[in-house]
């Protein structure tokens, strides 16, 4: 068997990678990576170096990943800015690191793809030292595989890889026929919150319209990536992480997998959210604006969601990172997992013995998270 690092995901025919990666979780298609390389947004100007990993059997693909030569840790979501302090007032280096992840998407989903038959204990200890080799070889200090699903994280943990615990706020559907029957769960209180957010936002003369794929016309790309930049600028002070050629596109590439809600106001387009299905999990994505109308954002990012949830018979929303704001309308806390590998014995050890403690504490904030859920109490 032999481990190759590929310079650009071009490099592997996409029906190949495909093959092992699936088709069914959006941001780990070929046709997707493959798109953030050509628009420009993970090359060596923004940070996201692509150094993929693949493991050949001869001529036969049995195993990749997805890795990334990074120089900062912007667009992660698995945030490792005091080791990187830690790592500078020791008068060492953090960067660059090694970073298995899908670019600027804080998304659960397959990171290590093995072939049909392959023994992940078999393959695991062959990636994991092909990547220790390659931290040598670029002086990195570290490799992190993050939102890896749980029975990969605790494979990885038992290679010997730190395992991280974290948090999100997910929606399930719990057979809901419509979002009618979703509120009757809630306590009285909340129920009528709710519905007054809504009401809200049709009292100030919002249409929402719900597109998919070929339905979203490169005008309405064009706009919604000038939400996209507009809330960018106003909350982070550049125009964000994926520019326009990115979301123009997105509808040749993955377009099956596409949901654009956009919001008019007086027949105009204000605000927009984008999202991302698969097929059973509805991922919230971006999210940008004009104007800030009272209640839009958790209409458009939300409540539309879970609409379209429910309407497709899809079992879980996954909304993106963050948010306790997301409790209060049934996104219920749930954990995310990451692992990570150190080179420096002494800086693993303490990177150990801090996710371990970390653990303790996260596990404690989802139980107290889940008391401030809305739904009726039960016996």
């Amino acid at each position: 068997m032999e481990a190759r690092f590929i310079a650009s995901i071009s490099e592997i025919p996409a029906a190949q990678w495909n093959q092992l990666a699936g088709i069914d979780y959006p941001f780990l298609r070929h046709e997707y990576l493959l798109l953030l390389e050509t628009s420009g947004c993970t090359d060596r100007e923004s940070g996201w170096v692509p150094l993929h990993l693949t493991l050949f059997r001869g001529e036969q693909l049995i195993a990749l990943m997805p890795l990334y030569l990074k120089s900062h840790s912007y667009g992660e979501y698995v945030f490792d800015w005091s080791w990187a302090d830690a790592w500078h007032r020791n008068g060492r280096d953090y960067y660059p690191k090694l970073v298995t992840a899908v670019p600027f998407t804080p998304a659960t989903g397959p990171r290590l793809c093995l072939a049909e038959g392959e023994s992940a204990a078999e393959i695991y200890p062959l990636l994991l030292q092909a990547v220790k080799q390659m931290a040598e070889q670029q002086e990195a200090s570290s490799w992190h595989v993050l939102f890896p699903d749980e029975e990969a994280a605790q494979v990885l943990e038992a290679s010997g890889m730190a395992l991280r615990t974290g948090s999100q706020f997910h929606w399930f559907n719990q057979g809901y026929t419509n979002f009618d029957e979703f509120l009757g769960t809630f306590n009285s209180r909340k129920r009528k919150s709710l519905r007054r957010e809504r009401r809200a936002v049709a009292e100030q003369d919002i249409e929402l319209r719900t597109l998919t794929g070929a339905e979203i016309s490169s005008a309405d790309w064009e706009k919604f990536h000038f939400f996209y930049q507009m809330t960018y600028a106003k909350r982070s002070g550049h125009g964000g992480y994926l520019n326009k050629e990115f979301f123009l596109g997105l509808g040749d590439a993955i377009g099956e997998h596409c949901v654009m809600v956009l919001a008019y106001q007086h027949q105009q387009p204000v605000a927009g959210a984008l999202y991302f299905r698969s097929s059973n999990t509805l991922f919230g994505r971006y999210w940008g604006c004009e104007q800030e109308l009272d209640c839009l954002h958790f209409e458009a990012c939300y409540y539309q969601g879970i609409d379209y949830c429910i309407a497709q018979g899809l079992q879980r929303f996954d909304p993106g990172a963050q948010g306790e704001h997301k409790i209060q309308r049934g996104f219920t806390p749930i954990k995310t997992w990451s692992n990570h590998w150190i080179a420096d014995p002494g800086f693993a050890a303490a990177i150990a013995d801090f996710t371990r403690r970390e653990q303790e504490h996260t596990e404690q904030y989802i139980d107290q998270a889940a008391t401030f859920l809305p739904f009726k109490q039960t016996e």
